[in-house]
């Protein structure tokens, strides 16, 4: 670790300002001593240079699936001020709105007699990988409908139920979207693709509920031992990371144009009321919105095999929640005692608001908000709950994932998709994916343990654990 860095609590540490010249506040993260052995003195100097940015917040934060990405550390998460604070794309990442949902089917593991059959018919169903091109035709206007009303947009068009909506984050579809501010090259991207996976970390995961942490807020969700469940990891696909290039390069000017001193140009902002600060927003907006839509779209789809294939009736399988990773929103949060609207940029990160969010279907009101953070492949993907601790300490945030280790192109080198693949099956495990470098890249070891991770967030109190799933077939983008 960078020298400095002060432990506050078994899982919580402090980089005090000074520690990068000009840091406004304290940055603090969550983690164990297990996976401290993993962490990148970059990932940590990436959470210090957030701190010097104009108008933020009580303190940078990060998660503990940290590691180091594009400006904000992956797992980072700050909030800024209204009036005097900025907006970054670096602190929302190029895939916008990448996030997750599970979906809940009445059949058990039992029931699932014909898995490789299932997961074909579901990689047959789903356009996966690189460029993968949805079987829908969007015109203009259908892409504009889209940017603007979310997964609300793709229920109306018959993917899905009403019932969806209200287990989405901001119910599926983000305001203040700008379908102006989305270039007519992102949207020549993301025409073909929405209701595709998508690769690298995308996946589309069968589950089984192994185990039960909370029996009455399983209740809650749904769940039950033994059950079947599907998980979505995909976002904005093409769209969202041409969003995110182009007004990048708009920032990096504004940067200059306000005056604003970064230690890192890929930490480029604008004031959140500035123009430029505006159309960011508007266009992020837009490409979260497109994300929700997909995943709404794929899901669909999901349900269409499965009621197919085992005679299942649409709606007795049910959206339990559906969270967002890469986003930047506008919320209010109690900060010195006092309400205040702020700009929560959350980067590999999710929100996990606590009991009696306004937000939030009746049967999680008392309970907190669902959070998922899903693993990798052969390991344990985890439901929790928000809390009231987060709403306090972390703006209402917790981790998305495992967080990497190894990026892709080591992976890749040190790895063989077709033994990854096999040493699975070999678990129960089969991944279908459209090469095996697309295993390899996204096997198992290259994360952190997830349970470890989950263990970290229960410990801290920042979100508590409601059940674990264990992966029995996975395709990857």
């Amino acid at each position: 670790m960078l020298p400095g860095i002060k432990r506050l609590a078994p899982f919580e540490w402090e980089v005090p300002i000074g520690t990068v010249p000009g840091m406004r506040v304290p940055g603090r993260f969550f983690l164990s001593d297990e996976l401290a052995k993993t962490l990148e003195d970059g990932a940590v100097q990436q959470l210090a240079n957030v701190a010097t940015m104009p108008g933020i917040i009580k303190n940078s934060l990060a998660m503990p699936d940290i590691h180091w990405g594009y400006g904000f550390p992956i797992g980072g998460v700050a909030a800024f001020s209204i009036e005097d604070g900025v907006i970054s794309p670096g602190g929302v990442g190029f895939d916008i709105n990448c996030g997750v949902r599970i979906l809940t089917t009445p059949l058990q593991e039992k029931d699932l007699k014909k898995k490789r059959e299932l997961i074909e018919r579901l990689f047959n169903a789903v356009p996966t990988g690189v460029g993968a091109k949805s079987t829908l035709r969007l015109s203009y206007k259908e892409l504009e409908s889209m940017l603007t009303g979310g997964a609300r947009w793709a229920v109306r068009q018959g993917f899905g139920m009403e019932s969806d909506l209200l287990h989405c984050e901001e119910q599926g579809a983000m305001g203040g979207a700008d379908p102006g501010a989305v270039s007519a090259k992102a949207r020549q991207r993301g025409m073909p693709q929405s209701g595709t996976l998508g690769a690298g970390n995308h996946f589309l995961e069968i589950q089984a509920v192994r185990e039960i942490f909370h029996e009455k807020a399983a209740g809650s969700c749904g769940l039950f031992p033994g059950q079947i469940c599907i998980m979505i990891h995909c976002g904005s696909r093409g769209l969202g990371h041409q969003v995110c290039t182009e007004h990048l390069r708009v920032l990096e000017g504004a940067t200059k144009k306000y005056g604003i001193i970064l230690p890192d140009r890929q930490l480029a902002c604008a004031p959140i009321l500035s123009p430029e600060g505006k159309a960011y927003f508007g266009a992020m907006a837009a490409s979260a919105n497109y994300a929700w839509a997909n995943r709404q779209v794929i899901m669909h789809m999901v349900r269409q095999v499965f009621s197919e294939m085992f005679d299942i009736p649409y709606e007795e399988m049910t959206l339990v929640y559906d969270v967002a990773h890469n986003v930047a929103k506008m919320e209010e949060h109690i900060v010195d005692g006092r309400r205040m609207k702020v700009c929560v940029h959350r980067k590999g990160a999710t929100r996990a608001f606590g009991p009696g969010a306004p937000d939030l279907p009746r049967e999680y009101v008392s309970l907190g908000q669902p959070v998922i953070i899903p693993g990798s492949m052969g390991t344990s993907s985890f439901l929790l709950h928000g809390t009231q601790e987060a709403m306090v300490r972390t703006f209402g945030s917790t981790c998305h994932g495992s967080g990497r280790i190894m990026s892709r192109t080591k992976a890749k080198k040190a790895l063989s998709g077709q033994e990854v693949k096999e040493s699975l099956a070999a678990e129960g495990i089969i991944v279908r994916a459209p090469h095996d470098g697309a295993i390899a890249d996204e096997a198992p070891g290259v994360y952190k343990p997830s349970d470890e991770v989950v263990r970290v967030v229960d410990s801290a109190g920042i979100s508590r654990l409601i059940a674990r799933f264990v992966p029995l077939g996975v395709i990857k983008g």
